[in-house]
């Protein structure tokens, strides 16, 4: 008798169903991998967060971040206020009058600090600033109100402990000794003074000053210039610079060697006149300067490592996924799941031998040890080496791109995106010929 052509088409093989099934049960199994990866995550940042509190407990010993500023004048000044026909008000305000020219001149040289196996970076700088004060004053200012008997010589910084040696300057020719303490807060709140009365012949010529510093800090070292016309010139044999602030180098080497940094400011591009005034002045606006950036920072590697996970995991199970069909001899579930935990464990493996060892022979250290383990696996499920140096390959092509993504800042999105088309592709070549009502008919390594 012969079929109607309207009969309905034979049902999907039973196997087809099983495929189906096994594919829902491998995606449920990826989501449920993403757990551990998140508890990795948390791993990384607990760590990070401890080499910050052993960063900060260093640092707190030996000197925090520095911002120093230009050597700048306090001179009091004697307000009369009218209040009423028999009544004038007396305020004393302090005047703060900024460097006509400046030159800065540094060295910065690094040191290394162990605490646990933690590696700490601290700093040593010696800074030259040679300059020159010729104060001016605008119109509303009387001279006769000024109080230049009491003018102070001023220098502002942010740690004291950072102060590595006496500080002495000279004015003039002559020796005058700093010493803590600042008349006023407009610059900053910790700082160094000195008293250097004037007349009113001293203001006719410039007044020459010379100051050296020997200054310790940790992490950064930044500059206020606070002067009309200044230039800053910094070097380092540290190749590791972060230069950042409200004003990048106008001109910067950076070698193997170390790096050289030039600043250069003028009157124009600065917020401040003949006086600073303290409602205008914001130091977050004018410093600058140089961090110093660890060359490797390996918890961030890992952290963006581990944010692969999902597609490290995903595309393992696929080309498992794929040799059990042309094998023709499938993995049960649980098996996935072994090798998924393998895949997460990769990651604690990377994180715990990177605090000893640099991140790359970290990353191919862990790497190593998961392909191996994992292709020695499937060998013994598959009983054939075949399929076991497939999955390495595939393994070690896909750790490899993983590890360029991490390198990679700018352009790792345009690099992922490329990678996974390219992968897409090769999966679909692949699975071109296999059945999926009937694979293990059909399925063969062509």
């Amino acid at each position: 008798m012969e079929q109607s052509p309207y009969a309905a088409p034979a049902a999907p093989a039973p196997t087809s169903n099983r495929l189906l099934f096994k594919g829902i049960a491998i995606a449920v199994l990826c989501l449920l991998l993403l757990i551990p990866s998140f508890l990795v995550q948390n791993l990384v940042q607990e760590r990070e967060q401890r080499q910050q509190e052993v960063t900060a407990e260093v640092s707190g010993k030996w000197a925090s971040a520095q911002t120093v500023s230009a050597p700048f004048l306090v001179i009091p000044y004697t307000e009369y206020v009218k209040v009423s026909e028999k009544e004038t008000k007396t305020t004393v305000r302090n005047l703060v009058i900024p460097s006509v020219d400046l030159a800065v001149k540094g060295t910065v040289k690094l040191q290394e600090r162990k605490r646990s196996i933690y590696k700490v970076l601290l700093y040593k700088s010696n800074l030259s600033f040679v300059g020159s004060f010729l104060p001016e004053f605008p119109e509303d200012i009387k001279m006769e109100n000024l109080q230049l008997d009491k003018t102070k010589l001023c220098f502002s910084l942010t740690d004291y402990k950072g102060i590595d040696a006496d500080f002495v300057t000279l004015v003039n020719g002559d020796s005058i000794a700093m010493n803590p303490g600042l008349p006023e807060n407009t610059i900053g709140d910790v700082g160094l003074s000195a008293a250097l009365p004037l007349t009113n012949a001293s203001l006719d010529k410039p007044m020459q000053y010379d100051m050296q510093v020997q200054l310790k800090g940790s992490e950064q070292l930044h500059f206020l210039p606070l002067a009309q016309s200044s230039t800053f010139h910094i070097e380092s044999p540290w190749a590791s610079p972060s230069f950042d602030g409200n004003a990048l180098p106008d001109t910067r080497v950076v070698n193997g060697k170390g790096f050289a940094a030039d600043w250069a400011f003028n009157k124009a591009n600065l917020p401040f006149g003949k006086i600073i005034e303290a409602d205008v002045f914001q130091k977050s606006d004018l410093g600058f300067g140089i961090t110093i950036v660890q060359p490797a920072n390996h918890y961030s590697k890992i952290m963006r490592a581990v944010k692969y996970s999902i597609l490290t995991i995903s595309l393992s199970f696929l080309v498992f996924f794929i040799l059990e069909i042309f094998q023709k001899k499938p993995m049960h579930p649980l098996q996935y799941g072994l090798v998924g935990l393998a895949l997460v464990i990769f990651y604690t493996l990377l994180l715990s031998i990177s605090e000893y060892l640099f991140f790359d022979k970290a990353y191919l250290i862990a790497a190593i040890a998961t392909i191996l383990l994992i292709v020695f696996y499937v060998r013994s499920h598959f009983n054939a080496w075949k399929p076991a140096l497939i999955f390495g390959t595939a393994l070690t092509v896909l750790y490899g791109f993983i590890f360029t993504l991490i390198r990679l800042e700018d352009t790792a999105l345009l690099v992922g995106s490329v990678g996974l088309f390219i992968v897409l592709g090769v999966v679909m070549y692949i699975s071109r010929k296999i059945d999926w009502y009937k694979p293990a008919a059909s399925a063969t390594i062509a």
